[in-house]
This record gives structure tokens, C-alpha cells and sequence, in this order.
């Protein structure tokens, strides 16, 4: 018995390897693209309050779209299918940037590129929690993020590389971001031949509804979103104030996104063990990465995009470990899918007022994101009893 649980962990492990690289090399063109988007949009014309209403619509129509992505997931059980064609839209709109002359034709690219990641989202997560749930939910999630932003620090130092290279033009830089959207596309091909029978699994005896508490969760969850600062409206704020030449913002976004996966390994292990309590300490880090940003000098914005980057590592390991751990199998990428639509809308929200904040006052930008932060942490510490009961009413 002891011998088929070992080489189920292993099977498991080395499945969470493999989408660790689509997800590495998916996000080396997703974090590379995401890195200077926010000077590249400035450079073709648009505005702060543009820069943050387009990063916050795209989140908000993947986000959408995650919802009937996921719960088409749930009902088709195609998980597969929906990844692949997810990653394949990655493949063509990204290289797609290059050869755009107008902010408004960026800003559809930028959003199709959201749609493609809210295509595979949740049945790449439905995949992953199947397999985690085999090594812990935290730590299984902790490893993918980890390696995921290996990509993401990759992606980024490329573009400083290649802005560098190009005198500090933005836009022929995504044309090479195609090499590693095709690296992904086939890393998910090999992790299908891997693990089979991921997506496959048993059906439950007796199929249960999302739980109560899922909807509570996912309001503190919107709150977090609704505070956390987008980076494109932070690279815009240091290529605005000069507080930094143009090739170093990528390698900030870089830089944070080491913090990331390091961080996310760290609260992924101590999710296993502590819950929800680890959220909130990552919560109570990334608030900090406002008043540094937007209001400090350029040693402080170093501290900022540290800090930034700890809370994304912190939400990037936990807060899907949470649903995986209420929710049960069947309703799963339902789950995930109303989750990332609340995230997505309330990003939107958040996006588009501190964009508005930016152009007006700096001060009541960072108060906003602050109060909301500081609001989404107290909510989920009255989280941490009724998420326990769930998970073990779960299956």
C-alpha cells in the first residue's frame, strides 16, 4: 500500500513538473510582453487613465470569460481541449504587438491575449488541483508558481536585453516572445503523454454544490484585487518620473517576479500547515508596495517592486489552494471560473480608479489601495474556522 501511494506522489509530482514548465515558458511570454506594456502603451500615445482602464478591461473581459470557460469545463470535462486552444491564442497574439502602430490596436491585442489565458485558465487549475491534491494543495501550487515565474523573470530581463539592443524601442521586442509561446504549447503536449489520466477522475458518489463559504471567499479575494496595483500603472509612474531608465522597469518586473516564486514556495509550504493566516501576512507585505511606489524616491520603488512581488508569490500559492480545498471535484472549475470573473470585475474597478487617482492625486491612490487591502486581510481571518469545516466536509 505504502509502495502505490509513494508512486501516485511521484506520478503527481512529476505532472506538476511538467505543467511547471508550460507555465515557465507561458509566462516567459506573457511577464515578458507584461513588462513593457505599460512604456510601450505610453510611447504610442496613451494616457495613465488609459494605461489602467486597459490593463483593468482586459482582466475583467478574461475574467468573464472564465466563467463560461470554467463551468464549459465542469460540463464537457474537456480540459484538455481548453487548455491546448488557450495557449495556441498565446501563440499568435503576443508576436502580434510588434507590428501595431496605435494604442488602441495594443489594446486589443492585450485584451485578446487575456482571452486566450482565460480560455485555459481554469481547466489548466481544474488539471493542476487534481494532481496537488496528491502532495498538498499549497505546497503542489507553491512548486508550479515557483517555476512559473522562473519564466517570469526570464521573460522580462529578454526585453531589457532586446530594448537595449533596439535603442530602446518597446515594440519589436514581442516579436520574440513567439520562441516561447511555442515552447509551451508543446510542454503541454509532453505533460498530457505524462499523466493521462489527469481530468479523469473518478466520478463522485454523491456530487456536491459549491459551499457557502466559497462566495465569502471570493468577496475577500475581490477586495484584494479591487487594492492590488496593477505594474503597468507602476512602470508608467517610474518612466513618467524618470526614476529609473527605460530598459531597468523590466528588470524591476523581473526582480519581483524572483520574489514571486521564491515567496510562493515559502507560502505554499506554510499554507499546508497554518491556512489562511499565511494570506494574510503576504497581504500585509504587499500593501506597502503603494506608499513606496507611487510617493518614494528610487531606492524606495526597489523596495516596493519586493514587495509587490511577496504578495503576488503569497496569492499565487494560496488563493487557489483554497478553493481546491473547499470545493470538490465535480464543481471545481465552475469554482475557479467564478472566482477569476469576481477577481477579474473587481480588478477592473480597482484599475480604473486608481488610474483615475493617478491623474489627480498620488496620495489618494495609495489610500485607496491600502483600505481595500487592509480590508480583504481582516475578512479572510474570519475565514479561517469556516474554510477548516469546509474542507473537511468537502468530500
Amino acid at each position: 500500500m505504502a509502495t502505490v501511494v509513494r508512486t501516485s506522489r511521484q506520478a503527481a509530482m512529476r505532472f506538476i513538473v511538467c505543467l511547471g514548465f508550460v507555465s515557465l515558458f507561458a509566462d516567459m511570454t506573457y511577464e515578458g510582453a507584461y513588462s513593457i506594456v505599460g512604456p510601450f502603451l505610453k510611447d504610442l500615445g496613451a494616457t495613465g487613465t488609459q494605461v489602467g482602464l486597459i490593463a483593468g478591461v482586459g482582466e475583467m473581459i478574461a475574467a468573464s470569460l472564465r466563467l463560461v470557460s470554467g463551468r464549459l469545463a465542469d460540463k464537457t470535462r474537456a480540459y484538455w481541449a481548453l487548455a491546448i486552444s488557450g495557449y495556441l491564442v498565446n501563440l499568435l497574439v503576443v508576436p502580434a504587438l510588434a507590428f501595431v502602430g496605435t494604442w488602441q490596436g495594443a489594446a486589443l491585442l492585450i485584451v485578446a491575449e487575456r482571452t486566450g489565458k482565460a480560455l485555459r485558465g481554469p481547466s489548466r487549475d481544474v488539471l493542476l488541483s487534481d494532481a496537488t491534491a496528491e502532495v498538498g494543495h499549497g505546497w503542489g501550487f507553491g512548486i508550479h508558481t515557483a517555476m512559473d515565474q522562473t519564466g517570469a523573470v526570464a521573460g522580462p530581463v529578454l526585453m531589457a536585453a532586446i530594448v537595449i539592443h533596439k535603442q530602446h524601442n518597446f515594440g519589436p521586442a514581442f516579436l520574440y516572445l513567439g520562441i516561447p509561446a511555442a515552447l509551451a504549447l508543446g510542454a503541454l503536449l509532453v505533460a498530457k503523454a505524462v499523466y493521462p489520466n489527469a481530468g479523469h477522475p473518478p466520478a463522485a458518489k454523491a456530487p456536491k454544490a459549491i459551499p457557502r463559504v466559497f462566495w465569502r471567499y471570493v468577496a475577500a479575494a475581490g477586495l484584494l484585487a479591487c487594492g492590488f496595483v496593477d505594474f503597468p500603472l507602476l512602470g508608467y509612474h517610474f518612466e513618467n518620473m524618470k526614476l529609473v531608465s527605460p530598459e531597468t522597469i523590466p528588470l524591476l518586473y523581473a526582480g519581483a517576479m524572483a520574489v514571486n516564486g521564491a515567496t510562493a514556495l515559502l507560502f505554499g509550504r506554510l499554507f499546508d500547515r497554518y491556512g489562511m493566516t499565511v494570506l494574510v501576512w503576504g497581504i500585509l507585505i504587499s500593501l506597502f508596495s503603494l506608499p513606496l511606489g507611487f510617493l518614494g524616491g528610487t531606492f524606495a520603488i526597489v523596495i516596493a517592486v519586493c514587495c509587490w512581488g511577496a504578495g503576488h508569490g503569497a496569492q499565487d500559492a494560496t488563493l487557489r489552494s483554497g478553493i481546491a480545498q473547499v470545493v470538490s471535484m465535480n464543481k471545481r472549475g465552475s469554482a475557479f471560473g467564478y472566482f477569476n470573473f469576481v477577481w477579474g470585475l473587481m480588478w477592473l474597478a480597482g484599475s480604473a480608479t486608481m488610474g483615475y487617482f493617478y491623474g489627480h492625486s498620488l496620495a489618494a491612490l495609495v489610500v485607496f489601495g491600502v483600505v481595500a487591502q487592509i480590508a480583504s486581510a481582516v475578512m479572510f481571518l474570519g475565514l479561517r474556522a469556516p474554510i477548516a469545516k469546509a474542507a473537511a466536509e468537502r468530500d
